[in-house]
């Protein structure tokens, strides 16, 4: 097999190893977080404790974001993505310390390093498809390379949200045959491993900038760019203020669904976020056959914004409430996923070629703001309101994502 890998053309050869260090990073991270959700809820956590586990996890993701990206355009995105590599293991490793050790304090801990983690290597990966695509020179014509850019960018992104899905089945299985412990050794084993073939396998200064960029650019100066963070912002605080820690535990009290139920389900909804993740391109591009712009990211922001509003009007109304949530859930999923994808070309698209992963950086700073806020709310909302109130607000926010989004360039 890694003869088959040597005999590719160096772009697709670096690619594939992108792809593959963030598909093994993206199955633990998924396992990590439900392990960590179930785990602590069978421990008795409130639900609003269990979203103060990640806190840091969320902070550290909007920082390192921002610094991210200008690391990335001075040292090259190889080397950000081995650090996030290895920073994960380190991650895992200090929740095998015993179960009388595991304070909340050092579990925050733990996970602010693991979004550390998360973040650089999502950045590094996101950034190196352009600077793929850019070294490819048979690409030439301009139309072809934004349909190319957007394919890579669908793929590498629902790929990674349909391992995402792996890692939710896999955490709430390794909890219910290993326990704890055990689980996180498995992973941090495997990861281990990955990590060393990544050290050996990465080109070199892959993204690095030819001109050093200074500190004080790493706040993007680019309009659109500016108006298409605040969008990403709102559109993922709207996602992650029910899904994250308010749905898990609905799906539990409410439904009466074990480990492997919640996991499972929730796997299957994320891969097939990430499958249709991969089918934007289809979904999206013009009739012409060209690249989607900011018109179509307005509209399919407006046919998202409803859908949460229906499920909690569902609820409310004692509608089938397990028929109507999981129905909803799947068409948010689906119509969420289209969102997503779309976004994730256009930033690609916009970050000029020298330095991409700053502009990418800045992206993703908004991004994890708005996985913060989310994350925070849907516990505290949860706990003194329920999921109604977290699905009002997830409209409410996609609204924000509608109207930031009227100000996107058209084309």
């Amino acid at each position: 097999m890694l003869s088959s890998i040597k005999a590719l053309p160096e772009p697709v050869r670096q690619y594939l190893l992108v792809t593959g260090n963030y598909w093994a990073f993206t199955l633990t991270d998924g396992a990590l977080r439900m392990l960590v959700v179930l785990h602590f809820h069978q421990l008795g956590y409130t639900p609003l404790s269990i979203a103060m586990l990640f806190l840091f996890y969320e902070i550290f993701g909007v920082i390192t974001n921002l610094v991210g990206g200008y690391l990335g355009a001075r040292i090259g995105l190889n080397k950000t993505m081995n650090i996030g590599l290895g920073l994960q293991v380190a991650a895992l490793a200090m929740l095998l310390v015993p179960s009388s050790m595991l304070t909340l304090v050092w579990v925050m801990m733990a996970q602010g390093i693991s979004g550390i983690a998360k973040d650089l290597n999502k950045m590094s990966a996101k950034s190196s498809i352009k600077m793929l695509l850019v070294s490819e020179q048979a690409v030439s014509d301009d139309i072809v390379k934004k349909q190319k850019l957007y394919g890579w960018i669908a793929k590498l992104t629902g790929s990674k949200n349909a391992l995402k899905g792996a890692g939710f089945f896999l955490g709430g299985a390794l909890l219910s045959l290993f326990g704890f412990t055990l689980a996180i050794a498995i992973m941090a084993i495997a990861l281990t491993l990955v990590w060393i073939l990544s050290l050996c396998s990465l080109k070199r200064d892959l993204g690095k900038a030819k001109n050093k960029p200074k500190f004080s650019e790493i706040f993007s100066k680019s309009r659109s760019i500016n108006i298409l963070s605040a969008a990403r912002m709102f559109l993922f605080a709207a996602r992650d203020v029910w899904f994250v820690v308010a749905l898990p535990l609905y799906l539990g009290s409410q439904f009466g669904w074990d480990h492997y139920y919640v996991g499972g389900f929730l796997a299957l909804w994320v891969i097939a976020y990430g499958f249709v993740q991969t089918q934007a391109p289809k979904l999206t591009s013009k009739s012409d056959g060209s690249a989607p712009g900011g018109r179509e990211a307005l509209l399919w922001a407006c046919a998202l914004t409803a859908i949460p509003g229906l499920i909690a009007l569902a609820l409310s109304f004692n509608l089938s409430p397990q028929l109507s949530l999981l129905a909803g859930l799947m068409l948010f999923g689906a119509v969420f996923a289209v969102n997503s994808s779309l976004h994730s070309f256009l930033i690609v698209h916009y970050a000029s070629d020298d330095g991409v992963s700053l502009d990418v950086g800045f992206y993703y700073m908004a991004n994890a703001m708005g996985r913060l806020i989310g994350t925070v709310l849907s516990g505290y909302v949860y706990q003194v309101a329920g999921l109604e109130a977290c699905l009002w607000i997830s409209s409410v926010m996609l609204g924000l994502t509608a109207l930031i989004s009227i100000y996107l360039p058209k084309d």
